[in-house]
């Protein structure tokens, strides 16, 4: 089946400022333990140095960690869920997605996904130490290559300590830029600022927060910048203050008339990286989330038979093509009518990736809906090419489809096909053969007003009927071109048969079996779909 391969769009280039020593305050810090985000302490200047030291190894774990944690997530994604009446089952990537059942009833699921973003909006122009008017729209803060640019917001920045020789962990000098208030810190927090300085001892902004909330200029700041790593300055001795602003959100603290050069530059890449971690962590987290939401939607679109009061057993094998997914463009389903007929459908939409997958399902449940409403045969075949044609993203995709309408007694049965590959059918002391498919009619999709002859077959009073999709037939054999075909998976199910396996175990072997002869996993989806009725 073609595959559509999305296009990929080009990253967007970061915009960078120009590097610049200037004039900044610093001085001496306290440190804050990595692991108890809640607890902060401050210590004396002959042990910051070490401390801070301390914080680059933990930080450098805690790299480490993020990676091995995105790394165990996508081993996670790539191992594919079995499910057994719409419930996970152990399985191994092998096994694929399978039901075995007898009897059940009708179950729905539904879930909805959502997305976290955040996005600044404020624009406007402000004053560098340079003298140049900031450009941009804030958002994130550029990545680690640009130089470290500082926004430091005090109401009287002269008179702190000044500090000349700022510069990051590659020697490069870090911009600094200066706000009297946070009206100006708006129009100068742009995408190239890295961490934020605040004077705690700002006035608060007007309806910011309560009349003695102490931290609300803080609290305003982290609402106006919450991807910016923060640094809080307190008075010196304050270190409850001080501990409450981490606690808040921000990354550190530190003293403000106890700052120097060196311990600045360490507290201020501390706060950055700190802030990319945590980041990385949400996200990650996020990420998760969604993709346990989207697992537990896929296995809620995946069907549930309904073969209540019916002596046949049913049985299932799903392999979607697509890597890390639970559902592809293959889809199949079981109903009982009320009369006692049993009909059975598998499907393949040109293609395997999500819009495929998509257009499967909706296909599917349409089927269901018009076989219980009493729709058969080239009736039904004609008002699903039409739900095909509505719902369609391009003219060009089709579908092949089987159905297959078992009489009450179990010995006769009608047969459709549309561009699809003939049932299986297995008897007692008799080899596995295909049912007849000289009728076979066109894929839905492709030829409007299309015919599709429903054909009687005998069954007899014991067999074994195999409905498959072509990614079952289209695996290689061993290292060269040739296809392993449907007379070869005849030859594959006839020995199994042989050998006495039946229901799940006949499929998951069958299935299993394809897959080392093609040396590897199956490019397209595979669906299969067994009916079996014993005396």
């Amino acid at each position: 089946m073609p595959v559509p391969i999305p296009r990929q769009r080009a990253i967007p280039p970061v915009e960078s400022g120009q590097a610049q020593a200037t004039p900044s305050v610093g001085g001496p810090s306290k440190a804050r333990d990595a692991h108890h985000e809640d607890a902060a302490y401050s210590v004396d200047a002959s042990n910051i140095v070490d401390a801070m030291d301390a914080m680059d190894s933990v930080n450098a774990v805690d790299s480490v960690n993020s990676v091995n944690s995105v790394n165990s997530v996508n081993s996670v994604l790539d191992e594919e869920t079995a499910v057994e009446h719409g419930s996970p089952l152990n399985a191994t990537p092998a096994d694929g997605v399978h039901h075995g059942v007898s009897t059940t009833g009708m179950s729905t699921t539904s879930m909805s996904t959502t997305g976290v973003s955040a996005r600044f909006g404020a624009t406007g122009t402000g004053v560098t130490t340079d003298g140049t008017p900031p450009t941009g729209t804030p958002s994130a803060p550029a990545p680690a290559a640009t130089p470290l640019t500082l926004l430091l917001i005090e109401e009287d920045p002269t008179a702190a300590p000044i500090v000349r020789d700022l510069h990051d962990s590659d020697g490069k000098p870090i911009r600094v830029r200066t706000a009297r208030n946070l009206t100006e810190a708006e129009r100068l927090l742009t995408h190239d600022v890295h961490c934020i300085l605040l004077d705690l001892a700002l006035p608060a902004p007007g309806k910011a927060g309560e009349p003695d909330d102490e931290l609300a200029v803080l609290r305003h700041v982290l609402r106006l910048a919450p991807r910016h790593a923060v640094l809080a300055l307190t008075a010196s001795g304050d270190a409850e203050r001080g501990a409450e602003a981490v606690r808040v959100g921000a990354q550190d603290y530190l003293f403000k008339d106890e700052l120097d050069g060196r311990l600045l530059n360490r507290a201020i890449r501390y706060a950055v990286e700190r802030k990319r971690s945590d980041t990385a962590e949400r996200r990650l987290a996020e990420g998760k989330l969604r993709a346990q939401e989207n697992a537990r939607l896929e296995r809620g679109l995946l069907p549930t038979p309904l073969l209540e009061g019916s002596p046949l057993r049913f049985a299932a094998r799903y392999r979607p093509g697509r890597s890390r997914a639970l559902l592809g463009g293959d889809f199949y389903d079981t109903v009982r009518t009320p009369d006692g007929t049993v009909h059975a459908m598998i499907g393949d939409v040109c293609g395997h990736g999500p819009d495929e997958a998509a257009l499967g399902v909706e296909l599917r449940i349409a089927w269901r809906a018009l076989t219980l409403a009493g729709l058969c045969g080239d009736e039904l075949l004609n008002t699903l090419q039409q739900v095909l044609e509505h719902e369609r993203d391009d003219d060009e995709i089709f579908a092949t489809l089987c159905t297959v309408d078992i009489a009450p007694d179990g010995r006769r049965a009608g047969l459709c096909l549309a561009g699809h590959p003939a049932p299986l059918i297995a008897r007692p002391n008799r080899p596995a053969r295909l049912l007849p498919y000289d009728n076979n009619g066109p894929a839905l999709g492709l030829l409007p007003g299309a015919r599709w002859p429903r054909m009687q077959v005998e069954l007899g009073a014991e067999w074994s009927l195999m409905l498959y999709t072509d990614g079952l037939i289209e695996g290689r054999i061993g290292e060269g071109r040739e296809r392993l075909g449907q007379d070869g998976m005849v030859e594959i199910i006839r020995r199994q048969l042989s050998e006495g396996l039946r229901g799940e175990a006949l499929l998951r072997a069958a299935v299993n079996e394809v897959r080392e002869l093609n040396g590897g996993e199956l490019t397209d989806d595979v669906a299969v779909l067994l009916l079996d009725r014993m005396p």
